[in-house]
């Protein structure tokens, strides 16, 4: 039976608590990297393939036990090509490096703003360089996730380049398809909203200034029944852990407090199992935000969705799949942003997304038999249909809301986590007022060294000075002031040059 290595947090088979999640950080900081992982999981879960997570673990001394074990590595990744990924970026190159197995990339990206600039990523060229290199050795192609990752390679040497967007996308194969419940959105439309908190250091970005976290807030003064879709890790924590903001009588403008009314009005949810985080949007009128997969993933619960574009990562995915968006940029002006969903969800056309579906899937598959991976989308092939029912046996948790100390199952956990982080404070305390004295006795040695190299200094400083008067008691002798008079007698009379 083939055995694939699959570059994801954990199977989505595998139910896990949220405390786990958070402990191994299963969703590698976001949830987004579930939905394209997972959807690869389920593309090649075929009945003669097993599929391994690696669980993010990239150690280039696996490279042997790797070779030995599996026929495959399949890497799903999604903005890698950015300053702030070079040291995983560098682990993924020095593994594959090592490998005799055949290596898959979907969907990999760059991260620009979106005039598609790339003078920030200068730095990092070597690096995408080896990383690029490295996958075309034991791969025809490297699949990135469209035009501007596809331009940038290009620029860089590389040739072997296949637009195939993220495999997210594909999640229910050819399938893919959006219904509008309503055609407006009134004061009681059921809507979900995605937030980005800042624009990861990309030049040109207006992700920070404000902006959307007034969009949320007008938003919801409209629309009451607005579902904040969280997905970063820090989020899941703020829901899990909860903060003293409340006591503390602290606020923030987007959503990173438990005083935010997203959070204090119980509006707002995070799921770290794909199939979930789907399930819970199919009841949404709307969704709409930064976020690229938590748009996704209300396409492909049905719901009409809007990505609110700042960067190239969101904008060549929306631009290759014809996904309706707007330019953060282009918001500045409006005037009326509680308004403004409505508006959005009227000029959505998804036409020219379903439309062209079929043929960006046909592409995937293309690019999946050159690649000589068994999948499920293959003639005889159940389409993921043994995955779903499988998956349906599968008892996944429901989502995480805000903790209000109440016992959810968690508290064990929570009180062991507590006294684990104060033992290992108390720890690093001691370590640290160990390493204080070390330097401190290490300060009074040199401190002594310093008192006595001055001294030996203001030693020599007076043998000098003392030298300097015998020299001058020498010259001034009595036979050398003859032997010098006599010398400019001879030369006067001619008789010593």
């Amino acid at each position: 039976m083939p055995r694939i290595l699959l570059r994801s947090g954990r199977s989505p088979f595998d139910p896990v608590p949220p405390e786990q999640v958070i402990q191994q950080n299963l969703i590698a900081t976001n949830t987004g990297n579930l939905l394209f992982s997972d959807a690869v999981h389920k593309m090649l879960s075929t009945p003669d393939t097993e599929i391994v997570p690696n669980r993010y673990k990239v150690d280039p001394s696996d490279a042997d036990r790797i070779n030995d074990e599996y026929d495959a590595f399949v890497v799903p990744l999604a903005n890698a090509f950015r300053p702030s990924f070079t040291r995983h970026l560098d682990d993924l190159s020095a593994l594959i490096e090592k490998l005799r197995i055949p290596v898959v990339v979907f969907g990999v990206g760059g991260q620009a703003g979106t005039d598609y600039g790339t003078d920030h990523l200068a730095p990092i060229e070597d690096k995408v360089r080896r990383f690029c290199s490295a996958v075309l050795e034991r791969s025809p192609s490297i699949g990135v996730r469209g035009e501007f990752t596809e331009r940038y390679l290009n620029g860089l040497g590389y040739s072997d380049v296949e637009v195939i967007g993220c495999p997210s996308m594909f999640m229910h194969g050819r399938e893919l398809r959006v219904d509008r419940r309503t055609d407006t959105l009134d004061a009681s439309a059921r809507l979900a909203i995605n937030v980005s908190y800042d624009s990861g250091n990309i030049p040109g970005s207006v992700i920070g200034d404000g902006l959307i976290d007034r969009l949320a807030d007008a938003a919801l003064r409209r629309h009451p029944d607005l579902l904040y879709m969280a997905q970063e890790l820090q989020d899941l924590e703020l829901l899990y852990w909860g903060d003293v903001s409340e006591a503390a009588g602290t606020s923030s403008a987007a959503p990173l407090t438990r005083t935010h009314p997203l959070l204090r009005e119980e509006r707002t949810r995070l799921y770290y199992d794909s199939s979930t985080w789907i399930d819970a949007l199919r009841d949404r009128d709307f969704a709409f935000g930064t976020r690229i997969h938590g748009n996704v993933a209300a396409l492909l619960a049905g719901t009409p969705a809007v990505v609110l574009c700042h960067d190239s990562r969101t904008l060549e995915l929306c631009r290759y799949f014809d996904i309706p968006h707007r330019l953060v940029s282009d918001l500045a002006d409006e005037t009326d942003l509680a308004g403004l969903p409505a508006r959005l969800y009227e000029e959505a056309d998804f036409s020219a997304m379903s439309a062209g579906h079929g043929e960006r899937f046909d592409r995937l598959v293309s690019f999946m038999d050159r690649h000589g991976l068994d999948h499920v989308h293959r003639p005889g092939g159940d389409g993921g249909a043994a995955f779903e029912s499988e998956l349906k046996r599968v008892d996944l948790h429901p989502g995480v809301g805000s903790w209000r100390g109440d016992d959810d199952g968690g508290l064990g956990y929570r009180l062991a986590w507590l006294r684990q982080a104060n033992a290992q404070a108390k720890a690093r305390q001691t370590a640290s007022d160990k390493r204080v004295r070390e330097l401190s006795a290490k300060v009074t040695a040199l401190e002594k060294k310093a008192k006595e190299t001055a001294g030996l200094v203001k030693s020599v400083e007076r043998t000098a000075k003392r030298l300097e008067k015998l020299e001058a008691q020498v010259r001034s002798t009595p036979y050398l002031r003859l032997r010098r008079l006599a010398g400019r007698v001879l030369r006067r009379l001619g008789l010593r040059r």
